[in-house]
């Protein structure tokens, strides 16, 4: 297969992330026999510091001629630390997301056997975790209307959704739950928020179509707490904007790290793979920053596509460096392994996916190990 891909590694580690999702993706095409061009253009900080603006015109440009966009980290304390700042490197996804029409954020929530004592959580009530959100991408309060007054006192933000808005992502997740274990769970808070009764109402209709999927309703603040308490009873779970934002993240900490969630943001005809972490600039340069996100969202890539033997090359790989433990500090505190010789070992093992692997105990300590 032949694939365009534009690159945006972004602001803070993600250039040291996608580096290694890239190496993945050279080994797929070598051992697979595809051809994948890339492109790489700025995003986020370090365009505003080029162009003055989060998202130049030529980078939305290559990116509408790609066939899928790798998406690296965006944002930098100098923005964040600016309440006054008009301009924000996050506008720049924010605009690309709504540009290319990418309305439903895709984001799998996986507990590793391996990782499991890396969990805050119990490993009885962690054991077993697999769901996926989906979340809807470019409505909702981060789009509506934005006011202020004069005097900077009284601020308000429009939450506004439409049928077609919820009718699209809902068949989607609807479409996952049915090949999956066929549940799905709509979160909202219908309780209070007209926007979420509309919610329910055309999902509850939808959900006529697809019979073999049990469909259930919770609360968005039960639902983070049910996150927690028992997070293995979930399937699908289906969710507006703002609320997926923050529920994903919380999903995110139950594997034990934020740095092995990715995630999908499709539309139509437009696919952005990207990890959820964020740009972490107190990593960058260190070669600390965990890879694996950043490499699950190229499999997320290679799916999207149809090619599932080879995502499924991405994602045995990197059970291997986990199962061997060549992982960086966030997963294992004492591990001398950095972001570059995790991609060089995640990448090896797609090539050469029956090495058998001796690991000198000696040199593990040292954080080097022997390939033999």
């Amino acid at each position: 297969m032949n694939l365009k891909i534009a690159v945006l590694p972004g602001d803070g580690i993600g250039p040291e992330v996608v580096a290694q999702a890239l190496k993945c993706l050279q080994a797929v095409e070598e051992t697979f026999n595809h051809n994948f061009a890339y492109k790489e253009a700025a995003v986020g900080a370090m365009a505003i510091d080029k162009k003055r603006t989060p998202l130049p015109d030529s980078t939305l440009s290559l990116c509408r001629e790609a066939d899928a966009v790798l998406f690296g980290a965006i944002g930098d304390p100098k923005y964040d630390n600016d309440p006054s700042a008009t301009v924000r490197p996050e506008q720049g996804l924010l605009k690309l997301r709504k540009e290319l029409g990418l309305f439903a954020n895709i984001r799998p929530v996986k507990v590793f056997p391996s990782l499991i004592k890396n969990s805050p959580l119990k490993k009885e009530i962690v054991s077993g975790t697999d769901f996926v959100i989906y979340r809807e991408l470019t409505g909702g309060i981060y789009f509506g209307e934005k006011k202020l007054n004069k005097a900077g006192t009284i601020a308000s933000d429009l939450c506004e959704y439409s049928e077609k808005e919820i009718s699209r992502i809902a068949h989607l997740a609807f479409k996952a739950a049915k090949s999956r274990r066929k549940k799905l769970t709509l979160v909202d808070k219908a309780n209070v928020l007209e926007s979420s009764r509309l919610w329910r109402k055309v999902v509850t209709r939808i959900g006529e179509s697809y019979p073999e999927v049990q469909l259930d309703f919770l609360f968005v603040d039960n639902a983070a707490m049910q996150i927690i308490l028992n997070p293995s009873q979930f399937d699908v779970i289906l969710t507006e904007n703002m609320f997926g934002d923050i529920i994903s993240d919380e999903g995110s900490v139950i594997g034990g790290s934020i740095g092995l969630l990715a995630s999908a943001s499709v539309g139509d005809e437009n696919g952005l793979f990207e990890p959820i972490h964020g740009s972490y600039p107190q990593a960058r340069g260190k070669d600390i920053a965990n890879p694996i996100a950043s490499i699950l969202s190229a499999a997320m890539l290679l799916e999207h596509f149809g090619l599932y033997e080879e995502a499924m090359a991405v994602r045995q790989a990197v059970d291997k460096s986990l199962e061997k433990g060549i992982v960086t500090p966030d997963l294992n505190a004492k591990s001398q392994y950095g972001t570059s010789h995790v991609g060089d070992f995640i990448a090896h093992n797609i090539v050469d996916s029956e090495d058998d692997f001796n690991m000198n105990d000696e040199n593990i300590d040292l954080g080097k190990s022997t390939i033999i």
